[in-house]
């Protein structure tokens, strides 16, 4: 079963910070974002996939980008991506 829901993180090459969001065609909606179809990541072009999760459900793939998007969620993101945020030189 493939699952349709996807949670992604990417960092932005320019600025080097990170972007939360979901999709259900992951593919496209990299495209977009770097093709500056996105307003909320045209500036920070170009942008790298660094992370994402599949969830069955739509409800729980939002709840888990909102979740992200908090302090506490940041946090935790950075523990499971510690290895990768130091390859790809995130700032402290």
């Amino acid at each position: 079963m493939i699952l349709p829901y996807c949670v992604y993180v990417l960092q932005s090459e320019k600025d080097l910070l990170l972007y939360h969001g979901y999709t259900t065609k992951l593919e496209q909606r990299l495209k977009n974002h770097n093709a500056g179809k996105t307003k909320s990541t045209s500036k920070r072009r170009p942008l790298r996939l660094i992370f994402c999760e599949y969830y069955l459900s739509k409800q729980d793939a939002q709840r888990r980008e909102k979740y992200f998007k908090t302090n506490q969620g940041k946090r935790m993101l950075k523990l499971i991506l510690r290895n990768t945020l130091r390859v790809i030189q995130y700032p402290k």
